[in-house]
Parts: C-alpha cells; structure tokens; sequence
C-alpha cells in the first residue's frame, strides 16, 4: 500500500490538479474516493484532516496537508526538482503570480461557470463566464510570447490553471480566440506522466 494517500473526488479541478503532479512525479499513492453529495466531507471525522471540509487532502507518511496549493508546493518541494517550483526570487514570485490567477479569475471564472452547469451551483453565470474572459485574455498575451507561464519550463502554475482552462467548455466558455492558450494546452498535455482528468 502506497505511504501517500489522496482524498479524491473525480471530477473536481482541484484534485485534477494534484493527480497531474503526482503522475508528473511518478509518485505512486491511494485514492480514496469522498462522497461529497452524501457530505462525507463534512463529517467531524473527515475535519480531522480537512478544517474546511473540503477536497483534496494529501496524507504523506505522518504529514496531513490540505487545499490544493498547498499540496502541490509541497508535493514538488519534497519529491521534485528545483524547476517544478523554483527558489530563485524572480521565478518563485512569477509562480505565485500565476497561482493567483489560478485561485482568481480562473477559480471565479471558469471553475464557477463550470459548477453552474455541473454542480448546479447558483452563481451568477455571466459574472463567472466574463470573469474567466479576463483570466483567459491575460493568460493568452502572456503565452504570445512565452512557452509556459512563469518561467522556460512547466511549474506548478501550469499544473494550478490548466484543469479549469482544458474543462472551460463544461461552462459554455470557447476557447477558440484563445489560439495561444490553447498552443499551451497542447504542450502541457504532452509533458510525461499528463493524464486526463477521469
């Protein structure tokens, strides 16, 4: 039995995110499956290791870590080399900057239209659609004239916004104009270990 555990749910972003690494990593780990309609995520039991209720939480050996962010700095500080988050001033900040959006205009956004649709959240859908425009604009000029988004090579901020840029139709949100981002896309989803989100 794998030391890392995930507490998964298949169709979340969030978790998608965490998966990616993991792969990315070549890191084996159990996926153990929460029912979030049944509100197993906000059992007393499963606050034990998730405060917010919420998924995904990762379980390395004694360490428990939770939200997504969270995870994947640690994930990439532990098992990765320096390129996945790295110490220099100048990229670290551009990582973080770039995991802002991810938790900005793309959670807001695009994670939100999605949920509209998915989840049938009751969020306000052409807020959440021009919302991920703006994220979308952002993303594409920068990618006019960079490979990737905060550095020469894939960082744990193309791991915090692609599922929700590659699951953007799930919300009614084209990516055709966006010919850059989706040029970043198909670059990311031939990176080794990439796998689709189910």
């Amino acid at each position: 039995m794998a030391d890392i555990k995930l507490y998964d749910f298949p169709l979340s972003g969030n978790c998608y995110k965490v998966r990616l690494l993991l792969s990315m990593l070549g890191l084996n780990y159990e996926s153990i499956a929460v029912d979030l309609a049944g509100g197993e995520s906000l059992t007393e039991e499963f606050k034990k290791i998730s405060p917010r209720g919420q998924v995904p939480v990762l379980v390395d050996s004694d360490d428990s870590i939770w939200d997504s962010m969270a995870i994947l700095s640690f994930l990439a500080r532990r098992y990765g080399d320096k390129t996945w988050f790295p110490e220099d001033d100048v990229d670290n900040a551009k990582v973080m900057q770039w995991l802002a959006v991810s938790e900005n205009e793309i959670l807001y956004g695009l994670a939100r239209a999605r949920a509209v649709f998915l989840f049938k959240r009751p969020f306000d859908l052409t807020q959440c659609q021009d919302d991920g425009h703006i994220g979308l604009i952002a993303m594409d000029q920068h990618l006019s004239h960079n490979k990737w988004l905060a550095t020469d090579f894939p960082t744990i901020a193309d791991i915090a916004c692609y599922p929700y840029v590659s699951l953007a139709h799930e919300g009614e949100i084209s990516l055709k104009d966006y010919k850059n981002v989706r040029r970043w896309m198909d670059d990311f989803e031939a990176l080794s270990g990439w796998v689709a989100i189910t």
